[in-house]
């Protein structure tokens, strides 16, 4: 990724909505009580709670795993994964400059968990399973100052590490069969390891909270239950709660300042604790797993991210979850932006689709249909519909401002429809299905008609665009063909052959060219009228090229795919111009809206990102 990136400007991101919920405890307030920290993909993202402005911290090559912030709130550290066989770096970053302070490569394949102490002299990092270490760091001197083994051979991997509050050479490691209180000693460069006795109890603590005084250890365990410990003695003090035990596991824990315990479980439980006799006080069920709890200052606010890749606020005072951002927490499989109004964008994953609002990235309004999902959209050139295409075989299309289900064309496909089209006068869709047959249907006042059926293709049907003039489109399947058909007549006019699964494909605006691209890594210019080939481009080192779309002008195109990056090209020149970096997953989908200022991509992680477009439109 960096020799194709080291020499191109980089694309200014400007807005994301997404974060990732199955980062635990990667939701943070900083100490200045005024920014959201949380990660999404390779960005580490700075919201600001009054008004929602966004920065972001640019620097990891691959999904960040983990984040910690430092008391004093000078230091935020990073950790991600890597690949099997490659280090994971850490990054330390100073708050104030918005820069990398420090990076840190150790650890291999992935971070698990990161500590600071409390007077930011040392950060701890816990790697993941394939590592299987703790190393201290100085943060002075950007060095490590030594390591161990996290866990004893006979116990299983360590899956957090929490420091000490007062003490800068204590903190605690846990995990699977094993609780250690470490102490760091500095003059012989080493950490010695004391085990903590639990007696009969064996159990997975996926997190850690040390009360203020530095008196007893709270672990969250797999087994729905909390274990207090004894900071000193190393002593099993307590274990709660006894009757009713937390479903699916303690997943989150944190202590505020009066004395109680917050704590989440991963079947969604939220609850007020005692730490006395852990007696739930207050109890609110939100969506998916509690996966991070943060506190705002004293701990009268809170906030819980969880699973379902939602944010919740809470107030001490009254417990009621009041929902402050929702996001995609699985794949999104298309983006629509509705033609000549760049106000608005249209996203769709499995289950639902969601209209958000494009200058203020919040979500409008969301569209369910359970348990099927939705593979394409798009939005009828006078706004007043979204057309949807859905792997159950139906085609649904909704009213933009309400959800309402305007129209449902139930066995439009019968291996589902994969691919969704529709004209510029709003009376036709053109629709894709798996088994590979293009269908045209008129849209009527009261319901629909099937105009005709066209079978060329011998495998699913990846992309559908129609041209200006509503009677030409051109169709890209899996099959490695690309057919231009005539949708008056009903005939196949072109056909372009290659021998690569074709995955997206993109009409110039003046129609006399179509550029294609797939799992070949490289993107096709063909001519339209006799369907000859006419230059290739390699279009990505890695992985595949999954969208495209071209500018109104028609004098650049953008390209995203499995690489996680997005490209802007110069049409005519055939060359990158600019470059996007900050997707984790690969990149489903790319669209620049009609007035050449915003380029909005998703991808495979969820994420939506909102980018400024380099090249304004041609007077």
């Amino acid at each position: 990724m960096a020799l194709e990136t080291l020499s191109v400007p980089q694309l200014e991101l400007e807005a994301v909505i997404g974060f990732n919920g199955h980062v635990f405890s990667g939701l943070r307030v900083h100490p200045d009580r005024e920014h959201l920290i949380y990660p999404l993909g390779c960005t580490v993202i700075l919201k600001r709670i009054k008004d929602g402005k966004q920065e972001f911290l640019h620097g990891h090559t691959n999904n960040v795993s983990c984040v910690s912030v430092s008391k004093s709130g000078s230091y935020i550290a990073s950790g991600q994964v890597n690949f099997m066989g490659f280090k994971a770096a850490i990054i330390i970053w100073d708050y104030a400059q918005r820069k990398i302070y420090a990076e840190l490569l150790l650890h291999k394949a992935k971070v698990e968990a990161l500590a600071f102490s409390p007077n930011d002299k040392y950060l701890v990092s816990l790697g993941g399973q394939d590592d299987g270490s703790i190393v201290v760091w100085n943060i002075e001197t950007k060095q490590a100052i030594c390591g161990s083994p996290a866990s004893a051979q006979s116990s299983g991997h360590c899956l957090a590490v929490q420091y000490s509050n007062t003490n800068d050479n204590i903190f605690v490691s846990a995990g699977s069969g094993t609780l250690r209180v470490w102490e760091l000693d500095l003059p012989n460069r080493k950490i010695w390891p004391t085990e903590c006795e639990t007696g009969l109890l064996k159990r997975i603590v996926k997190c850690i909270e040390i009360s203020d005084d530095d008196q007893f250890i709270f672990c969250g365990t797999t087994s729905g239950d909390i274990m207090k410990i004894t900071l000193n003695t190393g002593r099993l003090s307590d274990c709660g709660p006894n009757k009713r035990k937390y479903s699916l596991g303690v997943s989150a824990l944190r202590i505020l300042k009066c004395g109680h315990l917050l704590v989440g479980s991963g079947s969604g439980a939220f609850t007020l604790c005692s730490t006395t006799n852990f007696k739930i006080l207050k109890e609110v069920q939100l969506v998916k797993g509690v996966t991070s709890i943060a506190t705002r200052g004293e701990g009268q606010q809170f906030f819980v991210g969880t699973e379902a890749a939602q944010m919740y606020r809470f107030s001490y005072e009254d417990f009621k979850a009041e929902l402050i951002s929702t996001n995609h927490n699985n794949a999104v499989k298309d983006v629509a932006i509705p033609f000549a109004i760049s106000e608005l964008f249209a996203t769709c994953t499995e289950e639902d689709i969601r209209v958000w609002h494009i200058d203020k990235p919040i979500e409008l309004l969301r569209i369910t249909v359970p348990n099927i999902t939705c593979n394409s959209l798009g939005i009828m050139a006078d706004g007043h519909s979204i057309i949807s295409a859905w792997n159950d075989g139906t085609i649904r299309v909704f009213a933009p401002e309400s959800g309402r289900l305007m129209l449902i064309i139930y066995n439009a496909h019968r291996m589902g429809v994969t691919a969704i089209a529709g004209t510029r006068d709003c009376r036709t869709i053109v629709s894709g299905g798996g088994e590979g047959q293009v269908r045209v249907w008129e849209l009527q006042h009261q319901g629909h008609r099937l105009l005709e059926t066209m079978k060329e293709h011998r495998a699913s049907i990846t992309c559908i665009k129609i041209n200006s003039n509503d009677k030409e489109c051109v169709t890209a399947s899996s099959d490695g063909a690309c057919i231009i058909w005539d949708i008056v007549r009903f005939v196949s006019l072109q056909r372009m052959i290659t021998n690569t699964p074709f995955r997206t494909v993109c009409y110039h605006p003046e129609e006399y060219q179509i550029i294609t691209s797939g799992t070949d890594r490289k993107v096709a210019y063909w001519e339209v009228c006799d369907g000859a080939a006419i230059r290739e481009l390699e279009a990505s080192q890695s992985g595949a090229i999954n969208s495209m779309h071209i500018s109104q002008d028609g004098k650049h195109f953008v390209t995203g795919g499995d690489d996680k990056l997005v490209k802007v090209w110069d049409y005519m020149a055939g060359a990158v111009t600019y470059v996007g970096i900050g997707h984790g997953g690969s990149i489903t989908s790319v669209k620049i809206c009609d007035n050449n200022r915003i380029l909005v991509s998703t991808s495979a992680d969820g994420a939506i990102f909102r980018w400024k477009f380099p090249h304004p439109p041609s007077a």
